[in-house]
């Protein structure tokens, strides 16, 4: 391999950008192998790169038919037609194994080979005709990403894209597509080629193991309020509340989906909380209420180490979600936007939770007594901004309080 290849992998990798492109590898025999490569860098919290990851599909096969090919069309001792026989072997070798489409310059579909007829569900006369931007997700009109394909194509450069297709029984297909533009002999594009890889199940297992983990966080949680004779409804409500903020603030998608994921674990140093002082029935001594409020840090402490991305999200909620916006708070008296908004937003979404529901030490709230609390706390206990979108949108909280019961 070329060394600029993996200088200009790097350099790519280090700008916090995905590099994509044929890597040639040797295998402990020594035989070389391609791999068709995606990089992806992965951030923590603090957008900073923690690990990257690659996707890698085997082409050998490909680029030993291509190698293949270029040796029977250079022998000088084959006719026209035993190439164009070969030709044809060749290409049905690929069509067997790989799935394309050729679109023209307005991005109309005008061939799919039988691979991708097979991937998708779609006939030939189906699809042929049709605006390939109807058999994308709908996530990808939202954020135009084919749009910024269609600005890379016509500066005649190939890009490379993860892509979810929908299928004609609505399924997804995920593909890792290669577009590329078709130039003819006066270098002027008249089509566009999308080679594809099926990574479907790569992509189905790789969110088996997200829904796992996230199921594993809620259980955890449930079990930590159970302690505390709490249900679960508690987390799961707390969860809602916390995502509604999330977006309300103007946090992304994937943010606010983590907060309410992570969420569920607020109060899971609870777990080494004595019982005689967890579920007291009367107010706390200054000594218990000094040991209960440990469990903030304790919590911290048992998800601190993880390097997944939704326990460390829980980590920080666990941390912060008593922290006050004055400095009263604990476990360490930060104040304001030094708070992180992960554990401001917990922190009102689990004390609007707690005032209206019965607990051991206390009767449920009227909500007018909740609501005059949180006027109050306004700056004091919580983010004013947050506050204020709380009643700015306080139907729709009070929706989900009746929606999950009691």
């Amino acid at each position: 391999m070329s060394k600029e290849v993996f200088k200009d992998l790097w350099q790519t990798l280090k700008q916090k950008q995905k590099w994509s492109g044929k890597i040639k590898n040797r295998k402990k025999n020594g035989e070389p192998y391609y791999v068709d490569t995606t990089i992806t860098p992965i951030f923590g919290m603090d957008e900073n790169v923690e690990e990257f990851i690659a996707m890698r599909h085997d082409i050998t096969e490909l680029e030993e038919y291509k190698l293949l090919l270029r040796e029977e069309l250079d022998a000088t001792n084959q006719n026209f037609y035993e190439n164009i026989n070969y030709t044809k072997q060749y290409e049905s070798a690929i069509n067997n194994f790989i799935g394309m489409l050729k679109t023209d310059t307005n991005n109309i579909i005008t061939y799919a080979n039988s691979k991708f007829c097979d991937l998708s569900g779609y006939t030939l006369d189906e699809l042929i005709g049709k605006e390939c931007v109807s058999i994308r997700d709908e996530k990808h009109r939202e954020n135009k990403d084919c749009e910024e394909i269609a600005k890379e194509l016509a500066k005649k450069k190939s890009v490379n894209k993860l892509l979810t297709n929908i299928k004609k029984n609505g399924e997804k297909l995920y593909t890792a597509t290669l577009f590329f533009p078709v130039r003819d002999i006066h270098g002027e594009v008249i089509e566009y080629l999308q080679i594809m890889h099926d990574i479907s199940e790569i992509i189905n297992l790789n969110q088996e193991i997200v829904d796992t983990q996230k199921e594993v966080v809620f259980t955890m949680g449930a079990i930590g309020e159970m302690r505390s004779k709490e249900t679960g409804l508690h987390v799961q409500r707390v969860a809602e509340y916390s995502y509604l903020l999330a977006t309300l603030v103007g946090l992304d998608e994937v943010k606010a989906d983590l907060i309410k994921q992570a969420s569920p674990m607020h109060d899971i140093g609870k777990v080494a909380i004595p019982d005689a002082i967890l579920n007291k029935p009367g107010k706390l001594t200054a000594d218990e209420y000094e040991i209960m409020k440990t469990h903030a840090y304790l919590g911290y402490e048992m998800l601190k180490y993880s390097n997944r991305t939704i326990l460390k999200t829980s980590a920080v909620i666990a941390h912060t979600h008593h922290e006050k916006y004055d400095g009263s708070g604990y476990p360490h008296g930060l104040i304001g936007e030094n708070i992180p908004i992960e554990g401001r937003i917990t922190a009102i979404a689990d004390v609007f939770d707690a005032l209206g529901h019965d607990r051991v030490y206390k009767k449920a709230w009227e909500m007018d007594k909740i609501l005059d609390l949180f006027r109050e706390e306004r700056s004091k206990h919580f983010d004013p901004k947050l506050i204020d979108l709380f009643f700015e949108n306080l139907d729709k909280f009070l929706e989900i309080k009746n929606k999950m019961g009691e």
